[in-house]
């Protein structure tokens, strides 16, 4: 049975996640998705910024806080920055958690370019305790769709995120993401029928997100 009060499921939350996070009761969730902030100063060739992608003052409480709240045994997918692997590698291990995966989304397209063409994202997989090993394991290498980021500038793809929600998470589980943007890991979960919890600084982001889970 779920410990997770009615007021956090299938919700899009306002506010900062380390505060939300700190009303959710311990070990109230079953896997955990998200998409943080790179802490590489982001803006879009519009000019779009991601809230405090400028500091990472927030990365090592927000990650004890989903430590906290995910069931023991359960896993934790995150994107991160590459040129601040440490901060975040750092962070994780604080928290608490193992590192026990890592995947590669590879796209068509070059993001950026510099002394390479960037064409990937890349997410660590982080385990509380002993996680089961999935009976089809993915590839760690999967083909990225374009969104066009056109409900937010760094918009990832509902198929990539459904995946591995389906690979990693149990289909009566609760999935959270801390940082959810416009919502894309949330629709994921609803698409394979598992509850959601998604948590939005930016309130233009937020009304995107509710509006496409009608929540």
């Amino acid at each position: 049975m779920s410990l997770l009060p009615n007021e956090f499921r299938n919700r899009v939350l306002h506010g900062d996640c380390v505060r939300v996070m700190r009303d959710m009761p311990s070990a109230s969730v079953d896997f955990i998705l998200t998409d943080p902030p790179y802490l590489v100063r982001y803006r879009s060739r519009t000019g779009q910024t991601i809230a405090n992608d400028d500091h990472d003052g927030w990365l090592e409480p927000a990650f004890a806080e989903m430590y906290r709240v995910l069931k023991p045994g359960s896993l934790c997918v995150s994107f991160y920055g590459w040129n601040a692997a440490d901060k975040f590698i750092g962070a994780w291990r604080k928290a608490g958690f193992r590192i026990v995966g890592h995947v590669v989304l590879r796209k068509r397209y070059a993001s950026s370019v510099r002394y390479f063409r960037h064409q990937h994202e890349q997410a660590y997989v982080l385990a509380k305790g002993d996680a089961a090993i999935p009976d089809e394991p993915l590839p760690d290498v999967l083909d990225w769709t374009y969104t066009g980021n056109r409900l937010h500038p760094t918009q990832k793809p509902v198929s990539v995120l459904r995946q591995l929600i389906g690979s990693l998470s149990k289909p009566d589980a609760i999935v959270l993401d801390p940082f959810c943007g416009s919502g894309s890991t949330l629709v994921a979960a609803r698409e394979l029928r598992r509850g959601f919890v998604g948590i939005e600084l930016d309130i233009a982001h937020h009304r995107t997100a509710k509006g496409r889970l009608r929540c």
